[in-house]
């Protein structure tokens, strides 16, 4: 792959068509201190891949949920790939998320392509409309090459920060956000690093983005551009996950999840060059919030997928309920009720930010950005409580268990199968592979994408904090008060008009159409 892009003899249309064209790259991949010769083929890499590919056989097995008419080709394309032009759009993107967390129980890696296509199809449109600037043509070039092709597009927003104190120009060391190294009259090149990078790998284009409002004298750190994953000068550094070695071990039974995981690794970047028909920003600095936001907005929302990564979990849990004879008793019952009420939420609240959406210039629609807020500020808790119930109802032998190898010598097998039996018709086997998935969620390498992610991942739970204290409408909301107490306050009124020009104007508007 160069970043000439030749078209396709034929696009990509199914997860196994996917996998082949992931081969032979030649990507310099780091994993366990040693290069990886080919991360298709590397069992801990693999389920990472596979829950990619489910993206792909969901859009041929469901084409009204997993793919959309694009209005840049006229044609079907997948559904991470479309801009949202409706209310609808944004709905039918969580409605998919949800199935994929349920047909993988983890991470499937592509939404923060989707959303940062998203964020800079509005975002580029405005720059140009300030600037006079031809990012957005650009940018719908890419979009319209990239659906063609039905790649996958990973984003690269997060640097490594360096003094958290200190702004990207006053780091002692300018590596540490991404920024233009040098230039010249064929495009710009870049250097740094970006941290816990979802599905990279995994990815055939990467979309460079910048990670935090930026100031005049950080314009050499506002640049947005698309390389492709195998560029020159690229290295990834594969990411830790608790258990993950389990893949390497041969069976299935203690992995919990044998079949699919998520992936995270470090990006680092060396004088890594972008054509100028690939970048859709340099140097406008001003916009840098704007995109930002933008995409936090779409991608706060997107984490009803872990509601269906949810829905696996208490299904788990009431398995394991089943298998152990206490599916009836009233306080499991009750457990699994507030496993499913925590769960509910989640997507309530995304689905809600969904329905709310609202044009931008561009066309494009943006989801309701308070509800997107709260949506991602409970993914920040809830899951974590149903991980703790998962837990409860499934007892201590899902960490105290022995291995698969255990329970398959010719010394120690039947012993296990006699003592660890659960209800007499439930083979002893099915009762521990229940047990393993819900470790794996809760505790193993799945619970980095349930819990930890949950927590850090689009924003730490006081980012999310920050713009639901933006948008908190408090003087109108005192003046409710007010009114209703029979006090006329005729200074609010001001304050209160402005307010309603934002968020609630917005609310309002969407309300008439619904």
């Amino acid at each position: 792959m160069s970043q000439a892009i030749a078209e396709p003899v034929k696009p990509i249309q199914t997860g196994a068509e996917y996998i082949e064209s992931l081969r032979g790259r030649k990507l310099r991949v780091f994993l366990l201190g040693e290069r990886v010769a080919e991360p298709v083929d590397h069992p801990m890499i693999r389920p990472s891949i596979n829950a990619v590919a489910e993206t792909y056989d969901l859009a041929v097995r469901e084409p009204g949920l997993g793919t959309a008419v694009s209005p840049l080709t006229n044609q079907p394309v997948n559904r991470f790939l479309h801009i949202a032009t409706s209310p609808q759009d944004l709905v039918l993107q969580n409605k998919m998320q949800r199935k994929l967390g349920q047909n993988t129980g983890t991470c499937f890696q592509r939404c923060v392509g989707m959303d940062a296509f998203n964020s800079l199809y509005s975002t580029t449109y405005e720059i140009d409309e300030a600037h006079g600037t031809s990012y957005h043509e650009r940018f719908k070039a890419f979009v319209t090459t990239m659906q063609r092709h039905n790649y996958v597009i990973g984003g690269a927003m997060t640097d490594v920060k360096g003094d958290r104190s200190k702004a990207p120009h006053q780091q002692d060391d300018p590596d540490l956000y991404v920024h233009v190294s040098r230039r010249d009259e064929n495009g710009v090149y870049i250097t740094g690093a970006k941290a816990h990078q979802t599905g990279c790998l995994n990815s055939h284009w990467l979309l460079v983005m910048p990670t935090l409002r930026l100031g005049a004298e950080d314009k050499a750190f506002a640049i947005v551009g698309a390389v492709p994953v195998d560029a020159e000068g690229i290295t990834y550094i594969y990411g830790r996950q608790s258990c993950d070695t389990r893949s390497m071990e041969g069976g299935t039974l203690d992995v919990g999840n044998a079949n699919f995981a998520g992936q995270e690794a470090m990006v680092i970047f060396e004088d890594v060059f972008i054509p100028w028909e690939l970048v859709f920003m340099d140097g406008e600095y001003e916009f840098a919030a704007m995109l930002v936001e933008r995409f936090t907005c779409y991608h706060r929302r997107s984490y009803v997928c872990k509601s269906g990564v949810g829905d696996v979990l208490i299904g788990a849990a009431a398995t394991i309920a089943d298998y152990n004879g206490v599916e009836r008793a009233s306080h499991i019952r009750d457990k699994l009720v507030e496993m499913t009420h925590l769960n509910e939420t989640i997507y309530g609240t995304g689905i809600a930010s969904s329905y709310q959406a609202h044009a931008t210039k561009s066309g494009a629609y943006i989801c309701d950005d308070m509800l997107a807020n709260v949506c991602k500020h409970h993914v920040t808790k809830l899951p974590y409580e149903i991980g703790r119930l998962a837990q409860d109802l499934a007892g201590g032998l899902m960490v105290t268990m022995p291995s698969e190898a255990d329970l398959g010598s010719a010394e120690t097998g039947d012993l296990l199968r006699k003592y660890l039996q659960g209800r007499k018709e439930i083979a002893t086997e099915d009762r521990l592979r229940i047990l393993r998935l819900i470790e794996n969620m809760t505790l193993g390498r799945n619970a980095v994408g349930y819990l930890t992610e949950s927590m850090h991942g689009a924003g730490s739970p006081q980012a999310q904090r920050i713009q639901i204290a933006r948008q908190m409408q408090l003087a109108f909301k005192k003046q409710l008060a007010k009114t209703l107490a029979g006090i006329d306050d005729a200074a609010a009124r001001e304050e209160i008009a402005a307010e309603l020009d934002g968020y609630f104007a917005r609310v309002f508007e969407v309300e008439k159409r619904f």
